[in-house]
């Protein structure tokens, strides 16, 4: 994927700059306990394929959240600066703007928060305090008061 991304004008073209903060290569991280709780629940005689589907789209959801906030989180304090190694992160290339993705973060939060619902209907209480933890972490790693990502 190229470092900047552009159009034929020059433009930086925004949908590949929120394909490179979602940073695809994290998502199996994702992916990988979901795909551990649905073999559990098809060992038990529970599978519920709606229930499984709803839970990937909510966990994949929740790591491209976290990588938002990750990017907001070093940017704001300085820590990825201009030519450091790794994967480009785009607040500090200028692909998008603090504010974009701090509007992008709240919007994938918010859509997991809603798969959530579905989920807690489905298993109670503590799928609330999974994902309400889930998304405090995200956040907390490097954008909140105390990061523990430092």
């Amino acid at each position: 994927m190229a470092e900047h991304p552009t159009t034929t004008n020059g433009k930086h073209d925004r949908r590949q700059a929120w394909l490179i903060a979602s940073r695809p290569r994290t998502l199996p991280a994702s992916v990988a306990p979901v795909i551990v709780g649905t073999a559990l629940a098809i060992e038990a005689g529970a599978f519920d394929p709606v229930a499984a589907l709803v839970a990937l789209l909510c966990a994949l959801l929740i790591q491209i959240g976290s990588n938002f906030a990750n990017d907001l989180g070093d940017f704001r304090r300085g820590t990825d600066e201009q030519g450091r190694v790794g994967p480009t992160r785009v607040t500090t290339a200028g692909l998008l703007t603090a504010r974009q993705v701090k509007a992008g973060m709240f919007v994938v939060f918010g859509l997991a928060a809603l798969g959530g619902l579905y989920l807690i209907i489905l298993g109670g209480w503590p799928i609330l305090v999974v994902g309400v933890l889930s998304i405090v972490a995200a956040i907390a790693y490097t954008a909140g008061p105390l990061p523990f990502g430092y």
